[in-house]
């Protein structure tokens, strides 16, 4: 009889300690293996190209390219660092002790931070070039983004710490067996996180998009019934709006999709079982690691820029002289 349940544990020699192994059937447990190996290897793949793309190309050096490269390295981390590790945590036995564990923990509150981050400064910069255009080029420049988004991270690397200063502390203090890696939040740590990461941060960038959609629909319904403009500014500013508008609709459905993919995350929260080791948590917490894969995919669909710039990295035209004063726009 011990044997049987030696076998069943991670560390057999701690027969009264040690945590089982994850009993998913042999056949479905390499099938999933394989899959969520895949997204994570697409996700670091696709994200690569985007950091890639903008970094080298000087046409793509714009404030808003910017910002999608910040998403980008932060995409590109969670498929580097995140998933794999949560594969781990999922699929076999936590061998890589406390403080590995509280580590991952710190790392994926600051990635998810700083994507949320982002995310509401993606929506402000489309609502000040759709609703402000005259003002964008000199309220949004590449300077202003840069700052922006470093103090977006920093801001993320701060916040994070707040969750994880007593794991950092007192090593394993919530586990129930050894060598077991849980999230666990307090009601006070969790509601605050509810409140600033996902009701605040939500509503800012569903009102920002609402926004931003009544200027769009009411500029195209302008263009439509073909209404003169009263002085040369406003002509030039609506010819402008062109293609901010294209931005706009395509970092609309970003945004949406990223909604779709963070929302059950966290509702799912507030629920009370928040991040544990049951499958429905593992789901949702993939789910919204699952965006990091799609966001590339969405540049792949809208943006000519990325395609062509995508060509040029694979052929390896990016190695010849004067590659970087290419045009890809």
């Amino acid at each position: 009889m011990e044997v049987e349940d030696g076998a069943e544990l991670c560390f057999p020699q701690l027969l009264n300690t040690s945590c089982k192994k994850p009993t998913s059937p042999w056949p479905e447990a390499v099938i999933l293996n394989i899959l969520l190996s895949t997204i994570s290897l697409l996700t670091v793949a696709l994200n690569l190209l985007v950091i890639i793309s903008v970094s080298h190309f000087r046409q793509l050096e714009t404030p808003t390219n910017i910002l999608l490269l910040s998403l980008a390295v932060s995409d590109f981390l969670v498929g580097l660092l995140l998933m794999p590790v949560e594969i781990l945590r999922k699929t076999s036995c936590w061998f890589l002790g406390d403080l590995m564990c509280s580590l991952y923990k710190y790392l994926s509150f600051v990635i998810t931070s700083a994507s949320v981050g982002i995310m509401v400064l993606i929506s402000f910069d489309r609502y000040v070039a759709i609703c402000d255009p005259l003002h964008y080029t000199t309220r949004i420049t590449v300077n202003t983004v840069k700052l922006c988004v470093s103090l977006c991270w920093l801001c993320a690397v701060c916040y994070s710490s707040f969750f994880v200063k007593d794991d950092l502390t007192q090593l394993g203090r919530y586990n129930s067996c050894y060598r077991e890696c849980l999230f666990v939040i307090d009601y006070i740590a969790g509601a605050v996180d509810l409140v600033l990461t996902f009701i605040v941060s939500v509503t800012v960038i569903i009102v920002l998009y609402m926004r931003v959609f009544a200027v769009a629909v009411s500029q195209a319904r302008a263009m439509r019934s073909h209404i003169t403009a009263v002085t040369l500014r406003l002509s030039v500013t609506q010819t402008a709006n062109k293609s901010e508008l294209k931005a706009a609709r395509t970092l609309g459905v970003l945004v949406v999709v990223f909604l779709m993919c963070f929302c059950p995350y966290y509702c799912f929260g507030i629920t009370g079982e928040y991040l544990t080791n049951s499958s429905n948590a593992f789901f949702m917490l993939f789910l919204f690691y699952f965006n990091s894969c799609l966001n590339p995919v969405i540049y792949a669909f809208f943006y000519s820029w990325f395609r062509k710039a995508v060509k040029l990295i694979v052929t390896l035209q990016i190695l010849q002289p004067g590659s970087r004063e290419a045009n890809v726009l």
